[in-house]
């Protein structure tokens, strides 16, 4: 790996740190950097010393959208730039899907396809001065990896509207009241926040929290009763396989032990 890697892997223990790296152009989405942040989905998902993902961006901005160069140059092609964005929209699909948290760690710039990247994760943290939009209008484009889906979940209805209808930039501290961005601190603070958020998903790793994770995607957006069957099967299937009993005993006895000193 070198520093022209369009993405940067750094493992810290059971955190595993991907940055994207086209610095001199806000890290927009390329075909190259699509296909490095879809191997290290398989990746991170297959190793077991991973237990959470952490998304950042190398340079001035976390990242600003798709690649216009990439647009232009599929269209004097004669080919429309929706088959690039379908890998787009697969690729963060793809990490909504993960049984891995991913956390987006947010600077500068998180817009189109920045945002629909930080969308797809499951928690995010934001530089405060982070400026933060759909974007796409500005441009005359429409949103194609995830925003017009996804958006109205994570920031309510009213906001994603007025966001994807006039393109406008806010700064993340307008973004408090929502929910959806974990904290917000000054940037000087962001990667030390960042790691102890991640810390915190790492403490909790188990197959639960993995079973837990692909309940919450699959029932997202379904009606309750076939989401309450989900939970239930989800809930046998994580019985064996993450040693509940064996667990709850050691719970117990753990409380008779103190009940017996007290």
């Amino acid at each position: 790996m070198t520093d022209t890697d369009p993405l940067i892997v750094e493992q810290r223990g059971p955190i595993r740190w991907l940055r994207l790296n086209r610095p001199e152009r806000r890290n927009a989405l390329n075909a190259a950097l699509i296909d490095a942040l879809d191997k290290q989905i398989t990746g991170a998902e297959a190793d077991p010393a991973t237990a959470v993902v952490a998304v950042a961006g190398n340079g001035p901005s976390f990242c600003a959208g798709g690649d216009f160069h990439q647009f232009l140059e599929l269209d004097e092609r004669g080919q429309n730039p929706v088959d690039f964005l379908a890998d787009v929209s697969a690729c963060f699909s793809r990490i909504d899907a993960s049984p891995v948290p991913w956390v987006a760690v947010l600077h500068g710039h998180a817009v189109a396809g920045g945002l629909e990247l930080a969308l797809a994760c499951d928690v995010v943290v934001a530089a405060d001065s982070t400026l933060i939009g759909d974007g796409h209008l500005n441009n005359r484009l429409v949103p194609a990896g995830g925003s017009s889906v996804r958006l109205p979940g994570a920031v309510g209805r009213g906001l994603s509207r007025w966001l994807l209808l006039t393109g406008e930039l806010l700064p993340a501290t307008e973004f408090s009241g929502t929910g959806w961005i974990r904290a917000i601190v000054p940037e000087p603070e962001l990667e030390a926040t960042a790691s102890r958020i991640c810390r915190q998903l790492a403490e909790r790793s188990s197959p639960a929290q993995r079973h837990l994770k692909t309940l919450l995607h699959r029932i997202d957006g379904v009606a309750p009763e076939p989401a309450l069957r989900e939970e239930l099967e989800t809930f046998a299937d994580n019985w064996s396989a993450s040693s509940v009993a064996d667990t709850l005993k050691a719970f117990l006895a753990s409380r008779t032990t103190k009940a017996a000193h007290t």
